[in-house]
């Protein structure tokens, strides 16, 4: 069952055009990862599909619902939304942080499943302990997991990650990861995720989508565009890829534009 269709949107920011005509789908249980260079759409493309931006083109939902047609209410109930990093001053808990994320499945009042759906989802990105800490005095890495967690409770059909490793150590980017891949895998939602992590992205994807100057350079499993060619070609370096392991793994050796020494 296809959970996402993209069909023939772009974006601009007023004469600036950022993405053109893509096409896409995301199916059932899958992980999808967006990779591309700085500038490529990445984010954008995320932000679009939650409604955070109004794109051209159309986004339908579990195959003929459309987006458009949805209140944000209904919205919160399809897509969990994680940002690569949150400007708002909250001043709630952790708890209270990632309770947030019940918001669309609750009345006026809490109930024991929404606080036990809290308690699993903390236990489950560790960061239990800090539950009576104000979310403000986190780390970044530790915000992060939280900002995971909120999204996770919503119990969305959909996840929607941008860069959502970005500020974790290497330990806790492998337990994130971990966690959204056994989710999904265990449940019937997806994720579509912005990654700059080639390793990363190939580890833990279904489908990688090459992003360059807006548009779709290829879609395929990891070992069919985790190339030398591809990765000259979209990122302008020079690269080994080892695939003498379960997955691809890219060994960065130079930038083309680099002066010769």
């Amino acid at each position: 069952m296809v959970k996402i269709t993209i069909k023939d949107l772009s974006f601009s920011y007023g004469s600036r055009s950022i993405l053109e005509d893509l096409n896409l789908t995301v199916g059932d249980s899958e992980i999808l990862s967006l990779v591309g260079p700085n500038g490529s759409g990445k984010t954008t493309l995320i932000k679009c599909i939650d409604r955070i931006l109004k794109p051209k083109g159309t986004i339908l939902l579990d195959g003929g619902i459309d987006l458009q047609s949805l209140s944000r209410h209904e919205v919160a109930k399809y897509l969990g939304y994680v940002p690569q990093s949150t400007t708002r001053a909250l001043t709630t808990t952790v708890f209270d942080t990632i309770l947030m994320g019940r918001r669309p499945h609750m009345g006026w009042r809490v109930k024991v499943q929404d606080i036990d759906r809290v308690v699993e989802m903390m236990k489950l990105l560790h960061v239990e302990e800090f539950a009576l800490k104000d979310f403000s005095e986190l780390s970044g890495g530790q915000k992060q997991r939280v900002l995971i967690a909120r999204a996770l409770c919503q119990e969305p059909k959909v996840l929607l990650l941008d860069e959502p490793t970005s500020n974790l150590d290497v330990k806790h980017q492998l337990e994130a990861l971990d966690t959204v891949r056994s989710i999904v895998k265990k449940t019937d939602i997806s994720a579509v995720m912005a990654i700059h992590d080639l390793n990363l992205a190939a580890r833990y994807s279904d489908v990688l989508v090459m992003l360059k100057g807006g548009r779709v350079h290829a879609v395929g499993d990891p070992f069919s565009l985790l190339t030398e060619e591809n990765i000259r070609t979209i990122f302008g370096v020079e690269a080994a890829v080892m695939r003498d392991l379960d997955r691809p793994y890219v060994v960065p050796i130079k930038s083309l534009n680099a002066e010769a020494v």
